[in-house]
């Protein structure tokens, strides 16, 4: 190719043509996208994010609605004096300013009282430990009972006077009474030989269940060296008379 065919081709107007419609194309793409984002990500939008704290559920739901937002419930608390459902707490913040479509979410109050598991501490523990381990798993502690039994020791546990065992869940507003030991033993308790001094019960024999080393009465009584003087009347039996 010739030096002046080469430069008349490179000034001509079907290859400026092609390279301004390709600009053009670059260009538009480039606005195209950029209109694109904004209206996906609402640029330049400002919402206050509304207070919705102790506010109802089913109404924080209108408010969000009218914004243009979304609500999602995370978690749950328990504060006795709100209703069942009221919102304790939102992320992000009540005044942050958002864009429509956003997710608030929330804490509501529990629709019904929680409960807990009550831990194995009856008969298993002293009151010092059932005490310290209710507590850290957040049971509310009333005074305790004392019962006749091992000084200290966990016999039961009283939820509105009626007794609990281990495994029940157990609302976290009820007051656990513990059933403590009071260091005496009942009367109606059975005393067992080593109740008894040590000297009174080294030399018992214990009987075996064996009819033949069972005590007789001979082993256990002595027998009476002289028999009772038996008196006359006694002899014939005429110890009265009958008078007509």
């Amino acid at each position: 190719m010739k030096t002046s065919e080469f430069f008349r081709k490179l000034t001509g107007i079907y290859l400026w043509g092609n390279l301004f419609a390709m600009v053009a194309v670059i260009v538009l793409l480039v606005i195209l996208v950029q209109v694109g984002m904004n209206v996906y990500t609402h640029h330049g939008e400002r919402i206050a994010v509304p207070n919705l704290k102790k506010v109802s559920l089913e109404r924080a739901q209108n408010v969000a609605d009218e914004l243009g937002l979304e609500l999602v419930v995370t978690d749950t608390g328990y504060i006795k004096s709100l209703a069942p459902g009221t919102i304790l707490e939102q992320m992000p913040a009540p005044g942050t300013f958002v864009k429509s479509g956003r997710i608030i979410y929330i804490t509501i109050n529990a629709i019904s009282t929680p409960t807990m598991v009550l831990p194995d501490v009856i008969d298993n523990s002293s009151y010092r430990e059932a005490v310290a381990k209710l507590k850290s798993m957040g049971f509310k502690i009333g005074e305790p009972q004392y019962i006749p039994g091992e000084k200290n020791w966990v016999y039961g546990i009283l939820v509105n006077n009626r007794n609990v065992a281990a495994g029940q869940r157990i609302p976290i507003e009820a007051v656990l009474v513990i059933q403590v030991g009071n260091g005496q033993r009942d009367a109606a308790d059975s005393i067992f030989m080593t109740d008894l001094p040590r000297d009174e019960y080294e030399d018992v024999e214990l009987y075996d269940g064996n009819a033949e080393s069972a005590p007789t009465i001979e082993d256990t009584e002595e027998t009476p060296s002289q028999t009772a003087p038996s008196t006359g009347a006694a002899d014939n039996g005429d110890d009265f008379e009958v008078v007509e």
